[in-house]
């Protein structure tokens, strides 16, 4: 690119989390409405899908029908599936409902940790090795998310020290890959770098991923700028859905158009149609019933035909 270099990857591995991470602060929808959704992101050409999360439907009830969704994933047996899951029972119970690929998430910081998954972060590591195994031995693969990867709304800054302590357990039990989460959205490009270039020296074998919210609208800026060291595995949220109940002030994703969009007019390949992914947008906005943050919803791909320019002028 001329006068404006950019170090960038061919493609990337999205992962679409509108379905759990998006729905989960959510009132309860109808499974019937969460299937639709599910339907229109496989039109879009979306093929990594974050369906749902096993967890406690008393603390997190848009949940509280993970089976019955995942009873009917069948449907679309392209789709690399997953869901999330806070501890091992999580994990059996996903297990035995046909999800073997699973996010097993950890706080880095002990004040989100004890909020989200009622243990310290070390009681949530020691479980790794446990849910590892368990996913491995039917043939998934396990993902270890670190949460407040950089703040922690309790905590404050969160040291690279204890996040390097979570993926270096990871990477020792045989985690299939992990992946940093910017939970409350105040991580920069700089800060995002600098972390994804301190965990990849101690864990250089196991892949890397990013989880960015845009809460502070620096989501994008971060992912730009960890394509440009190497990181091709990232999630976003249809329509900017998303946050986490148990962290005060966490807002939205980055909203899985808006980096469809940008990766597309970079030439960097998604796999993802963006025409029928902000159809999907429409759907999430309708099945949630409110409007939901997405720029380019409101504004639409600028490949569409403009509108008639209105007669006259401002004077």
């Amino acid at each position: 690119m001329s006068g404006f270099p950019l170090s960038l990857p061919a493609a990337i591995n999205l992962r679409e989390v509108g379905p759990r991470d998006g729905l989960q602060i959510e009132k309860p929808i109808p499974t019937a409405d969460k299937l639709r959704l599910l339907e229109s992101l496989v039109a879009a050409g979306l093929r990594r899908i974050e369906a749902t999360a096993f967890v406690s439907p008393r603390a997190v009830p848009a949940m509280a029908d993970a089976d019955q969704v995942a009873a009917e994933l069948h449907r679309w047996p392209e789709i690399e599936w997953s869901a999330l899951v806070a501890n091992s029972r999580g994990a059996d119970r996903a297990i035995d409902a046909g999800i073997t690929n699973l996010e097993y998430v950890v706080s880095a910081a002990d004040g989100h940790s004890q909020a989200n998954a009622g243990r310290s972060t070390r009681e949530a590591t020691d479980a790794i090795p446990e849910i590892v195994a368990a996913v491995q031995k039917v043939g998934g693969q396990c993902e270890v998310i670190v949460a407040t990867a950089w703040d922690c709304p309790f905590d404050g800054p969160t040291s690279p020290a204890r996040v390097h302590e979570v993926v270096g357990h990871a990477h020792e039990s045989g985690v299939d890959r992990v992946c940093l989460a910017d939970t409350i959205g105040t991580a920069t490009p700089t800060r995002i770098v600098e972390l994804v270039e301190s965990v990849r020296e101690r864990v250089a074998s196991t892949p890397i991923g990013l989880h960015m919210h845009n809460t502070r609208g620096a989501g994008l800026a971060g992912i730009l700028a960890a394509m440009q060291v190497g990181i091709v595995d990232i999630d976003a949220s249809i329509g900017g859905l998303g946050g986490c109940p148990f962290a005060p002030g966490a807002s939205g994703n980055v909203a899985t158009e808006e980096l469809v969009y940008l990766c597309q007019d970079m030439a960097v390949e998604t796999g993802v149609n963006l025409e029928l992914l902000l159809r999907a947008a429409t759907a999430a906005e309708n099945a949630v019933g409110r409007t939901l943050p997405s720029n380019l919803l409101k504004a639409g791909d600028r490949a569409r035909v403009p509108p008639p320019r209105p007669a006259g002028r401002l004077v």
